[in-house]
């Protein structure tokens, strides 16, 4: 592909061909899609997007595949004016960027997993597979029923029910790991190389992580072609976090905006918030920890970019901040009742840290922002078990409808 120059190591820079690959083979740092920026020129324009597909293929010009072979209905999805959130929280211009009714599987990973088995299959691999926390177990299962692959997902053994449910109805094999995300990570790494199937978010993850860029594409577009003041952003992993900021600086350096002035917040669970803690303690490198949070989805002990998560909060002038698993719960029930959107426990991470974040007077009322909803709160239904109003017990009777409900209002 002319559009494609090749994979580089994000540390040393070393060069690599278009392959199945992710570590250097010499400093072992990650490598990363490089573009050529001014072939890609030559072509996209705001008009050419605007006449492509309601899907995150209409910014194909910047993603690394030729054609698109699953996921054709993923992405652009609703950036909604949150008007009664934004009231609460004394912010004027507050959007919602809404991947929790992403297609097919109801979360962001339905983007980024598009972009992997369209790969994996430009590859030739007849086999994917993943390491996930659910939501991407949901969508690699998915993709690969709709692409014929043999699938195969590997899960930590505690994760939510309705997660689990969620792969299996696709009828791939679903193995649960006793242990944490990062046992399940470094169990798929060993059979990654050992067996050659396309782990999307291992050997393929240099092209899987490219997917997350279109949340920035997507947001600008939809804003009129305006990069915004200020987005706050759950992380895991940390690739989400620095994809959007990619994402909006390629905007930038292909010419579809004149300027980017974005500051990037992220937004992690106490329970699980290593980068957070790097900010916060001055430190440029990561400490592992232990997960302990109801926020499965963004449970990431030894986050594989967390220090260029870091390198994107002071490139962007942002800062980060964490929510305890009330505050989460809070942050979901508040997004419902304010805006009518049902997020799973990483948007109430988002929404918690929001609130934080305008308490502590680092974003302006006046500046627009956008908060990113990355999944659906029916995947996580057990998280709000003893925290909602019990429904009214009533008889079949216009009085016991009266006595019981009308009495109490």
């Amino acid at each position: 592909m002319a559009k494609v120059v090749g994979l580089r190591c994000r540390e040393c820079g070393r060069d690599y061909p278009v392959e199945p690959l992710h570590v250097c083979e010499f400093c072992f740092g990650p490598l990363e899609v490089i573009y050529d920026y001014e072939e890609i020129k030559k072509t996209i324009s705001r008009e050419k997007i605007e006449r492509g597909p309601k899907s995150l293929w209409r910014y194909i010009d910047l993603l690394p595949v030729e054609r698109p072979r699953v996921g054709l209905s993923a992405g652009f999805t609703p950036l909604k004016r949150a008007k009664k959130l934004g009231e609460v929280l004394g912010l004027k211009n507050l959007y919602i960027k809404d991947d929790s009714v992403n297609h097919p599987t109801l979360s962001f990973k339905d983007r980024v997993v598009s972009v992997a088995i369209s790969k994996a299959i430009e590859f030739g691999f007849d086999t994917a597979a993943c390491a996930s926390t659910g939501n991407l177990a949901n969508s690699v299962a998915s993709h690969c029923a709709q692409a014929g692959l043999n699938c195969y997902v590997f899960i930590p053994a505690n994760l939510e029910t309705q997660k689990i449910f969620g792969s299996l109805v696709f009828n791939p094999t679903v193995v649960a790991v006793e242990g944490t995300y990062d046992d399940v990570n470094r169990l798929c790494s060993e059979i990654a190389n050992d067996l050659g199937w396309a782990f999307v978010n291992i050997n393929i993850r240099p092209f899987y992580a490219e997917g997350s860029k279109t949340l920035a594409f997507e947001v600008v577009e939809q804003l009129g072609w305006r990069a915004p003041d200020a987005v706050v952003v759950p992380a895991a992993s940390g690739s989400l976090y620095t994809k959007i900021w990619k994402g909006l600086k390629e905007l930038k350096e292909v010419g579809l905006i004149d300027s980017v002035s974005t500051r990037m917040y992220g937004a992690q669970a106490e329970g699980c918030s290593p980068i957070a803690q790097a900010w916060k303690e001055g430190r440029d490198f990561i400490k592992p920890v232990r997960p302990n949070t109801i926020a499965k989805s963004i449970a990431i002990g030894n986050p594989a970019d967390g220090i260029y998560a870091l390198q994107t909060t002071r490139e962007s002038g942002g800062d980060w901040e964490t929510a305890t698993d009330e505050e989460i719960v809070e942050g979901i029930k508040l997004l419902a009742e304010t805006e009518g959107i049902f997020t799973e426990t990483a948007g109430g991470t988002t929404v918690a840290v929001l609130k934080k974040l305008v308490e502590r007077g680092l974003i302006d009322p006046e500046e627009l922002v956008v908060a990113y909803i990355t999944g659906n709160g029916y995947k996580t239904l057990e998280v709000l078990e003893g925290h909602m109003k019990e429904p009214v017990r009533i008889k079949a009777s216009l009085k016991d409808f009266k006595d019981k409900v009308l009495a109490r209002v």
